[in-house]
């Protein structure tokens, strides 16, 4: 992930979609729930994906990161260990279909994978550099799943779910982005001042996103992370995307943080906008303690966080990308298996007004937030009820229901709204609980 979440966030460019994409947007931003995990050998140690290893981000390495402090807090040392790590890393417990299964029963409709971060490691089985799980150097090169990408698309697609292909445009292991014996002081290239080199760069990524789009059947989003490449570093979008839209008719894509004709939607990190956005858009948020599995354990927020998350992001009209990060064994931590469970207890009573619904105003009230689909209202009491309703209220007369119970609400009219209280038999439901009901 880019670390992006103290910048502002661009507004994407709003001008005229062809018509093709702008229905593809229609159905992204119906699916409202999504999972990104991050994952690599990085999961061995207990720091944050890539980012250690840049000279120029000295914010990701601190004293409590024991694998740089048992290496001296050597920068060089340190480099060569994280780049080594392939040569342990061994998920004999992956399982594409347990994943993909955990995500369906917890509602999220589509999953963004990482498939090369910016420390360059590809998880799938390129022909492009031995630096890849599929290489003689990994031990789980001989494994049967060991075309990691491959696996976990196909298990998803299976399911109906949506595949997004995370790829980063940065690659510090590569000698054409980051050469040997040139300084290197920060995330950007030093090789973009050689058109030589770059241009080898630009045909290795042209070259690895073909093998993306053209081996592992529908790949529904490319998600560009690596906002910095770009202007200098230019890697000829257009000829790339026109490549990857060849192979794969009706991608969407996310040059994020660029504001470029192929930033189809803008992803928001560790935040959710005030208001809503003139433009698709997804915020990515953590699950728990960062974007990855970091020993010894991983820690969940609050389900009822989580969820709270979800609906102030699907009230502004956003997708919610929720992330963490899978075992250095390849199994989701048990914290997450049980936080996915909730949320799909949640999902299984009030899908209906997250799915396809889009935001009304005032979008929320003390206390509520709303969204709309097909002539229904759906408010969310995120404090339990009863609830008053002002700005956006019953019609009168018409009946006010509350997902998951039969049970009808009290309704008790107001000088300038209602008073809403829940039957007893909303007492079971998890929270936050939902109304429905026809407005004004």
């Amino acid at each position: 992930m880019e670390r992006n979440d103290v910048l502002p966030y661009t507004t994407g460019i709003l001008g005229l979609r062809p018509e093709w994409l702008s229905a593809r947007l229609e159905w992204f931003k119906d699916l409202k729930f999504g999972i990104i995990l991050h994952w690599g050998p990085y999961s061995q140690w207990d720091c944050c994906e890539s980012w250690p290893i840049s000279p120029g981000d000295p914010w990701a390495r601190n004293d409590r990161m024991k694998c740089w402090t048992n290496r001296d807090k050597d920068l060089v040392r340190f480099q060569r260990d994280y780049w080594d790590l392939n040569r342990t890393f061994n998920p004999v417990k992956f399982n594409p279909d347990l994943w993909a299964d955990a995500v369906a029963r917890a509602g999220a409709r589509y999953l963004a994978f990482t498939t090369k971060h910016h420390d360059g490691f590809c998880m799938w089985d390129t022909q492009t550099t031995d630096y890849r799980v599929t290489a003689p150097s990994c031990p789980f090169s001989t494994h049967p799943r060991r075309d990691v990408f491959g696996e976990v698309a196909r298990a998803l697609q299976a399911r109906g779910l949506g595949v997004s292909a995370y790829f980063s445009k940065a690659d510090w292991h590569c000698p054409y982005y980051w050469a040997p014996g040139r300084p290197v002081v920060d995330r950007g290239a030093n090789t973009a001042d050689d058109p030589e080199t770059w241009a080898r760069f630009v045909a290795y990524t042209h070259d690895q996103i073909r093998e993306l789009t053209t081996r592992y059947g529908k790949i529904d989003v490319l998600w560009l992370d690596a906002g910095w490449v770009r202007d200098r570093e230019d890697i000829q979008m257009d000829r790339m995307i026109a490549m990857a839209r060849e192979a794969q008719p009706g991608l969407i894509v996310a040059n994020r943080t660029v504001g470029d004709a192929y930033e189809d939607f803008v992803t928001p990190e560790h935040q959710i906008p005030l208001e809503p956005l003139p433009t698709p858009w997804e915020s990515c948020l953590c699950m728990g303690n960062g974007w990855k599995f970091s020993p010894p354990e991983y820690v969940c927020r609050p389900t009822r966080e989580v969820l709270g998350m979800l609906v102030e992001i699907v009230s502004k009209g956003g997708n919610f990308l929720m992330g963490f990060g899978p075992t250095p064994e390849g199994e989701f931590p048990e914290s997450v298996l049980r936080g996915l469970k909730e949320i799909g207890a949640w999902m299984d009573v009030n899908g209906e007004a997250i799915y396809g619904t889009r935001p009304i105003a005032p979008y929320a009230e003390e206390g509520v937030r709303f969204t709309q689909r097909d002539g229904w209202v759906y408010a969310f009491l995120m404090e339990g009820g009863p609830a008053e309703l002002h700005a956006l209220r019953p019609a009168a007369g018409e009946p006010v229901s509350v997902l998951g119970t039969d049970g009808r609400p009290h309704v008790q009219p107001l000088d300038a709204g209602v008073r809403i209280s829940l039957p007893h038999s909303a007492g079971h439901l998890p929270e936050p609980i939902v109304l429905r009901f026809k407005p004004e």
